[in-house]
């Protein structure tokens, strides 16, 4: 069966990341992984930083109109080269590399809106440099360069019990005034269609509250205002969600059973 490959950015060059990846390229786990991978970032550089840390691996590039002709799959590392000047093998992380990490960032882009890849993951990033106080993270980073409304939807997903936070990388004091009824139902909708199309599974959805115990002595409460209005509709649309539910009670065994996804 031929699949389509995991990509993967290698983010900051002068990070941790390519011995974490040569360490795994070193284990049987990689080999059993029928997908093909396939690294995004400098092919000079990697192959230096291995000579550094005495690995001995291949390297295979990969051209981007061959992504679908991968026959080696993981047993050489898979790469797709981004040119990127530097003296050092190793150095200081700093602004100089933010143009080689955007190009791979494009060139991950691209391969994904032309559906070349099956997903994408990132190596770390500078929110520092990088980021330079545009975006408030990675993910939203990619959601506008994407154009995908309201931040896309961050999903920690696990097989057993998920979590999406309703708003990314925010300061605690600008929550409450980000969290509107449509951000809620286009999340709930977005985890929906996820789960139906890739695991072929129907979840079960659980909104909790913003306030203690979903409470407040003020007049103006998130869950009448927000939360409330948001499930009812859901409901309406057959999707099944509950709540508002305490955050603080919430996470119990029965629950986490129950629901799929908070």
């Amino acid at each position: 069966m031929n699949y389509k490959p995991l990509i993967i950015v290698m983010g900051e060059p002068y990070s941790i990341f390519s011995e974490i990846l040569f360490k795994l390229y070193k284990t049987k786990i990689i080999k059993k992984f029928k997908r093909p991978i396939v690294l995004i970032g400098s092919k000079d550089l990697l192959n230096k930083q291995m000579l550094k840390m005495k690995y001995h691996l291949k390297i295979n590039e990969i051209r981007i109109s061959d992504l679908n002709k991968i026959k080696t799959y993981n047993k050489t590392i898979n790469i797709i080269d981004i040119k990127f000047k530097f003296k050092n093998v190793f150095d200081k992380i700093s602004v100089k590399s933010n143009n080689y990490i955007k190009e791979c960032f494009n060139t991950a882009i691209l391969l994904l809106k032309k559906k070349n890849a099956f997903a994408m993951i990132n190596g770390p990033i500078s929110k520092k440099h990088f980021l330079n106080k545009k975006y408030l993270g990675i993910t939203e980073y990619l959601s506008s360069n994407l154009k995908m409304q309201y931040n896309g939807v961050m999903l920690i997903y696990n097989p057993s019990f998920s979590v999406c936070p309703l708003t990314t990388h925010m300061p605690i004091n600008r929550v409450s005034r980000n969290i509107s009824t449509k951000k809620i139902i286009y999340n709930v909708i977005e985890i929906d269609k996820f789960f139906k199309k890739k695991l072929q599974k129907k979840p079960l959805v659980a909104v909790l509250g913003l306030n203690p115990h979903c409470e407040t002595i003020n007049k103006f409460s998130e869950e009448n205002k927000f939360i409330k209005p948001a499930i009812k509709y859901l409901i309406k649309k057959k999707i099944k969600v509950s709540g508002p539910f305490s955050s603080d009670t919430f996470f119990n065994e029965n629950n986490l059973k129950k629901y799929d996804v908070a």
